[in-house]
């Protein structure tokens, strides 16, 4: 047994023991809990149980992605709840700080818990995958903090890994580009305001449209800078004068194509992992 057979097989069996009683998923309708979704719902329909998928309906994140979770839930047979929150009055991050994933994973997931206790189950789950822990991700640090528990890097599966299982079971959304969170297109301490994500939320629609599959739309005050991946970027020289036709209609006045392409966590390069989390540790808990 190769080594993603082995990761395969304890992520069966992590699942098999989690549906044994009644589950609640954190589901953004993204590849992770997408996968973690249709598992345990094929676990727990053969031992009668249920999985309770819930969503957060949120401005800092696409509007189309609520609709898509509506439907895999539905796909999968899971008991869909919908839970409207606004992160930037309820979270404490209306001035992006550096653990702002922090506090608002906190918030959201402490909703979780509470609503877990009131329906009486033991277990909520959520898809932190084993990549990302190697990367500045400050929210998993809430994630332990509230005893959530998180299969795929419980069982070493990498995103690509995740993928090429998410293939194997026919789950719509294996070859979806991920969407987090829009307040990650903005500098640390910038003011969010939500007219300015949607804004992002438009300007990475029109991008995507024009077939590029990850798209970044980072914001510098005025400055619109483009990531696409770097097989792209050719492409998106060819349509310059189209790009930025629209996206000065939509008020920027800057707009910049990044030549280093896309990469995952591009506002993090001045973050210092150990130094960060260790000032959270120290100071987040008061944020909350």
């Amino acid at each position: 047994m190769d080594g993603y057979q082995r990761k395969k097989a304890a992520l069966s069996r992590l699942l098999e023991e989690y549906a044994r009683e009644d589950v609640m998923l954190a589901f953004s309708g993204g590849v992770d809990s997408g996968l973690l979704l249709y598992i345990l719902c094929q676990k727990a329909k053969a031992r009668g149980t249920r999985v309770h998928a819930v969503t957060f309906h949120t401005a800092l994140h696409p509007a189309c992605e609520l609709s898509k979770a509506e439907r895999e839930a539905k796909r999968a047979g899971a008991y869909h709840t919908v839970i409207e929150v606004d992160e930037l009055l309820e979270a404490g991050i209306i001035t992006n700080p550096p653990d702002r994933c922090y506090r608002c994973k906190r918030y959201l997931y402490g909703r979780l818990v509470e609503l877990a206790a009131e329906r009486g189950i033991k277990r909520i789950i959520e898809g932190t995958n084993a990549d990302d822990l190697k990367m500045y991700r400050p929210g998993i640090h809430a994630v332990r903090e509230l005893g959530i528990i998180s299969p795929l890097a419980g069982a070493d599966m990498r995103k690509e890994e995740v993928r090429r299982l998410a293939a194997e079971y026919g789950i719509l959304s294996a070859e979806k580009p991920a969407a987090p969170c829009l307040a990650t297109r903005f500098p640390y301490g910038t003011r969010l305001r939500h007219e300015d994500m949607r804004r992002v939320e438009l300007a990475e629609e029109y991008l995507r449209g024009l077939g590029w599959y990850n798209v970044r739309v980072r914001v510098h005050g005025e400055t619109a800078r483009i990531e696409v991946d770097e097989s792209d970027i050719e492409k998106a020289l060819s349509c310059r004068k189209e790009i930025v036709k629209y996206l000065k209609e939509l008020g920027y006045g800057y707009i910049a194509l990044d030549l280093e392409g896309f990469r995952s966590g591009s506002m993090d390069i001045h973050i210092s992992d150990a130094g960060s989390l260790q000032e959270m540790e120290n100071r987040g808990k008061t944020h909350i």
